[in-house]
């Protein structure tokens, strides 16, 4: 058990993380907002505000109303947390080279008929391909930066950026472009490589900036060869050339030995797979520019055959492949900050309350890996158990526990009289404290 406590180096960084807010925010906001995050990692129960209350502020220092007002109508900016958040995990967590960024859209249910931004939604958790279901919740558009941990195993989603869809508004794609585009100019200097799913092929007509894509190609895409020389006649000269096959045909008619064998990182691990790959114009998508398509095949014929483009027309198809496997990364975000941290669970249903409760919960997400990454990835910070006897990499849900442990002692250290604690009832006590959700 020993292994879980934090240094003191560690406590310190985690201050220090929530304290770039501090430029964001009023000083009596910013204490509301160090009080929520603390309560919001710490709370056993649900996180619903006054659950956050409980937990972080249960002498009742302040009135209920504030921490409310504070979410629903307090002036500050979203944005402006992103910004200085984003600024320094890139620092810390990817310092060099391409930033690989993922996109995708995830529903919070939200019930009632008066939620702020809600709307009905199709639910792709219980959705199928015969079955479309939908729930009413809120629709946010979200960005993660793919990291490499220290301890390998499968990329990190880590949380930059989140819009709220609301009915009649902007699109999906408008809100991905926006995140992008900011992201762009908070790092002036870093290029980007968006993954997304086939819901966000058209994002490579939007020009963003610095910014190459990935993402599925349909089956029966209507495709083209480039743009013919001009001839010189009269008359608008033609914008694509002969019509090819579609992606399915062309991997009909694709035999195995026109592929190239490539070693693929899929989610961590290693594959080997089939690639093939041509310049082709996908018209409807992006009328103005080529891209690669990239056919993917499993040598072993388990899976089917997989269609992939990037507008990167230098890339190698097996770094296509491997790229959009990891997306699974930003899946892993919508899963745990839902499960782990209650995103759904705030009860704030008037103005700007929804919208921003839900950010906050993505921004504590990425906030606890951008502290634990550096401080903890190098040291075994769980309890081995039974059923984990070959656990080697940690969860999400190890960093929230290593949090909870430090914000927990210094809780319980700050009650306790000045006689020495007894080790065994209190690492008890934190152990259960940890876990509790």
């Amino acid at each position: 058990m020993g292994s879980l406590r934090t240094t003191a180096s560690s406590r310190g960084a985690w201050s220090a993380l929530v304290g770039l807010a501090r430029s964001c925010l009023s000083a009596p906001s910013f204490s509301i907002f160090e009080t929520l995050m603390a309560g919001w990692v710490t709370a056993p129960g649900r996180r619903t505000i006054t659950g956050m209350i409980c937990a972080a502020d249960p002498e009742g220092r302040r009135a209920h109303d504030a921490y409310h007002r504070f979410i629903r109508a307090g002036r500050w900016s979203t944005n402006a947390l992103w910004k200085v958040l984003v600024v320094h995990l890139v620092v810390v967590l990817a310092p060099e080279g391409t930033l690989v960024v993922d996109c995708d859209d995830t529903l919070y249910k939200k019930s009632g008929r008066k939620v702020d931004g809600a709307g009905s939604f199709r639910d792709a958790v219980r959705s199928t391909r015969k079955k479309v279901v939908y729930a009413t919740g809120l629709n946010l558009v979200v960005v993660t930066l793919r990291v490499r941990a220290p301890w390998g195993a499968q990329p990190i989603g880590v949380p930059v950026g989140v819009r709220l869809h609301r009915k009649g508004g902007p699109t999906t794609l408008d809100l991905a472009t926006e995140i992008v585009t900011e992201l762009a100019s908070w790092l002036p200097e870093r290029s980007f490589s968006l993954c997304a799913d086939g819901a966000y092929a058209s994002l490579a007509r939007r020009g963003l900036p610095r910014c190459a894509l990935t993402s599925r190609m349909r089956r029966d895409a209507a495709l083209y060869q480039g743009a013919p020389p001009r001839t010189g006649k009269p008359g608008r000269p033609r914008k694509k050339g002969e019509r090819l096959d579609n992606p399915g045909e062309m991997a009909t008619k694709l035999k195995d030995d026109q592929f190239a064998a490539v070693r693929v990182d899929f989610r961590g691990t290693e594959r080997d797979l089939l690639v093939w790959s041509r310049p082709v114009l996908w018209y409807t998508t992006d009328p103005d520019h080529l891209v690669l398509l990239v056919i993917v095949r499993d040598p072993q014929g388990v899976m089917r055959d997989d269609f992939f483009f990037t507008t990167d027309l230098a890339a190698s198809p097996g770094d296509v492949a491997s790229l959009y496997a990891g997306r699974w990364s930003i899946e892993c975000v919508n899963r745990e900050v839902k499960q782990c941290l209650g995103a759904e669970d705030p009860q704030s249903w008037k103005g700007k309350g929804p919208e921003r409760a839900a950010s906050l919960s993505l921004w504590l997400y990425a906030a606890i890996w951008t502290w634990y990454i550096p401080n903890c990835g190098t040291t075994v910070t769980w309890i081995m158990r039974p059923w984990y006897q070959k656990k080697t990499v940690p969860s999400f849900l190890d960093a929230l526990a290593t949090l909870r442990r430090f914000l927990w002692t210094e809780r319980i250290s700050a009650m306790s009289s000045d006689g020495p604690l007894n080790p065994k009832i209190i690492d008890g006590l934190l152990d259960v404290l940890t876990r509790a959700a």
